[in-house]
Protein backbone atom coordinates (compact mmCIF):
# COMPACT_ATOMS: atom_id res chain seq x y z
CA UNK A 1 0.00 0.00 0.00
CA UNK A 2 3.04 1.94 0.63
CA UNK A 3 4.44 1.94 -2.69
CA UNK A 4 0.72 2.45 -4.38
CA UNK A 5 0.61 5.81 -2.41
CA UNK A 6 3.73 6.95 -3.32
CA UNK A 7 2.92 6.30 -6.86
CA UNK A 8 -0.24 7.94 -6.79
CA UNK A 9 1.06 11.04 -5.18
CA UNK A 10 3.31 11.21 -7.94
CA UNK A 11 1.21 10.46 -10.29
CA UNK A 12 -1.95 12.94 -9.40
CA UNK A 13 -0.01 15.52 -7.77
CA UNK A 14 0.28 17.74 -10.19
CA UNK A 15 -2.93 17.85 -11.59
CA UNK A 16 -5.17 17.27 -8.82
CA UNK A 17 -4.62 17.59 -4.95
CA UNK A 18 -3.93 14.18 -3.30
CA UNK A 19 -6.14 13.26 -0.07
CA UNK A 20 -6.22 9.92 2.19
CA UNK A 21 -10.09 9.56 0.68
CA UNK A 22 -8.82 9.60 -2.94
CA UNK A 23 -5.79 7.27 -2.00
CA UNK A 24 -8.01 5.21 -0.14
CA UNK A 25 -10.75 4.52 -3.45
CA UNK A 26 -7.67 3.84 -5.18
CA UNK A 27 -5.85 1.82 -2.86
CA UNK A 28 -9.26 -0.23 -1.72
CA UNK A 29 -9.24 0.46 1.77
CA UNK A 30 -10.12 2.64 4.35
CA UNK A 31 -9.46 6.56 4.25
CA UNK A 32 -8.18 5.65 8.04
CA UNK A 33 -5.64 2.75 7.49
CA UNK A 34 -4.52 5.54 4.48
CA UNK A 35 -4.03 7.52 7.32
CA UNK A 36 -2.42 5.30 9.30
CA UNK A 37 0.35 4.70 6.87
CA UNK A 38 0.56 8.06 5.86
CA UNK A 39 1.72 8.66 9.50
CA UNK A 40 4.38 6.38 8.84
CA UNK A 41 5.72 7.55 6.01
CA UNK A 42 5.63 10.99 6.87
CA UNK A 43 7.73 10.12 10.06
CA UNK A 44 10.02 8.63 7.80
CA UNK A 45 10.57 11.50 5.80
CA UNK A 46 9.14 10.54 2.50
CA UNK A 47 5.49 12.30 2.36
CA UNK A 48 4.73 15.72 3.38
CA UNK A 49 0.67 16.67 4.46
CA UNK A 50 -0.90 20.38 5.28
CA UNK A 51 -4.46 21.13 5.45
CA UNK A 52 -6.12 23.20 2.61
CA UNK A 53 -5.11 22.94 -0.94
CA UNK A 54 -1.97 21.62 -1.30
CA UNK A 55 -3.08 17.96 -0.26
CA UNK A 56 -0.35 15.16 0.20
CA UNK A 57 3.00 15.79 -1.32
CA UNK A 58 6.35 13.98 -1.91
CA UNK A 59 9.27 15.09 0.75
CA UNK A 60 11.44 14.09 -1.46
CA UNK A 61 12.38 12.89 -5.34
CA UNK A 62 10.97 9.74 -6.11
CA UNK A 63 15.07 8.84 -7.06
CA UNK A 64 15.74 9.06 -3.54
CA UNK A 65 12.93 6.77 -2.45
CA UNK A 66 13.71 2.76 -2.56
CA UNK A 67 11.40 -0.15 -1.89
CA UNK A 68 13.41 -0.77 1.36
CA UNK A 69 12.60 2.66 2.49
CA UNK A 70 8.98 2.04 2.31
CA UNK A 71 9.77 -1.43 3.63
CA UNK A 72 11.40 -0.05 6.71
CA UNK A 73 9.22 3.09 7.07
CA UNK A 74 6.50 1.00 7.56
CA UNK A 75 7.79 -2.49 8.69
CA UNK A 76 6.26 -2.32 12.48
CA UNK A 77 7.65 -5.32 14.22
CA UNK A 78 10.60 -5.01 15.98
CA UNK A 79 12.10 -7.49 14.79
CA UNK A 80 15.74 -7.07 13.64
CA UNK A 81 15.28 -9.76 11.23
CA UNK A 82 12.70 -11.04 8.89
CA UNK A 83 12.55 -15.05 10.25
CA UNK A 84 11.73 -15.74 13.35
CA UNK A 85 11.09 -19.16 15.12
CA UNK A 86 11.01 -20.56 18.48
CA UNK A 87 13.17 -19.23 20.67
CA UNK A 88 13.81 -22.25 23.26
CA UNK A 89 14.21 -25.16 21.43
CA UNK A 90 15.11 -28.27 23.67
CA UNK A 91 19.03 -28.12 23.72
CA UNK A 92 19.06 -31.79 24.62
CA UNK A 93 17.32 -32.73 21.44
CA UNK A 94 20.15 -33.33 18.31
CA UNK A 95 17.53 -31.06 16.13
CA UNK A 96 16.71 -28.75 19.11
CA UNK A 97 19.88 -28.01 20.10
CA UNK A 98 21.75 -26.99 16.86
CA UNK A 99 18.67 -25.74 14.28
CA UNK A 100 19.56 -22.04 15.41
CA UNK A 101 22.99 -22.99 14.52
CA UNK A 102 22.15 -25.24 11.03
CA UNK A 103 19.62 -22.09 9.97
CA UNK A 104 20.54 -18.72 10.90
CA UNK A 105 23.45 -18.07 8.29
CA UNK A 106 21.36 -19.51 5.55
CA UNK A 107 18.34 -17.16 7.06
CA UNK A 108 20.70 -13.63 7.60
CA UNK A 109 21.80 -14.26 3.90
CA UNK A 110 18.60 -14.35 2.26
CA UNK A 111 17.52 -11.35 4.24
CA UNK A 112 20.60 -9.29 3.27
CA UNK A 113 19.80 -10.61 -0.81
CA UNK A 114 16.28 -9.57 0.02
CA UNK A 115 17.29 -5.80 1.39
CA UNK A 116 19.84 -5.32 -1.50
CA UNK A 117 17.38 -5.73 -4.45
CA UNK A 118 14.64 -3.61 -2.50
CA UNK A 119 17.34 -0.89 -1.73
CA UNK A 120 18.40 -1.43 -5.65
CA UNK A 121 14.76 -0.60 -6.30
CA UNK A 122 13.62 3.08 -6.32
CA UNK A 123 10.27 4.42 -6.47
CA UNK A 124 10.74 6.61 -9.35
CA UNK A 125 11.66 3.01 -11.71
CA UNK A 126 8.29 1.98 -9.85
CA UNK A 127 6.35 4.74 -11.22
CA UNK A 128 7.28 5.26 -14.38
CA UNK A 129 6.57 1.37 -15.14
CA UNK A 130 3.14 2.75 -13.90
CA UNK A 131 2.88 5.16 -16.10
CA UNK A 132 4.03 3.50 -19.02
CA UNK A 133 1.62 0.72 -18.07
CA UNK A 134 -1.46 3.32 -17.26
CA UNK A 135 -0.49 4.85 -20.95
CA UNK A 136 -0.82 1.66 -22.62
CA UNK A 137 -4.19 0.88 -20.85
CA UNK A 138 -5.53 4.12 -22.30
CA UNK A 139 -5.60 5.94 -18.38
CA UNK A 140 -6.69 9.39 -17.95
CA UNK A 141 -4.93 11.73 -16.15
CA UNK A 142 -0.72 12.52 -15.91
Amino acid sequence: MAAHMVCAIDYFGCTMPVTSTFLAGSIGTSPVMVRTIMGMLKQAGIISSSKGKSGITLARPLSEISLLDLWHAVDQSDADSLFHFHENPCPQCPVGGNIHAALDGHLEDAQRALEGQLAAVSLESVAEDVRRRAEARGALGK
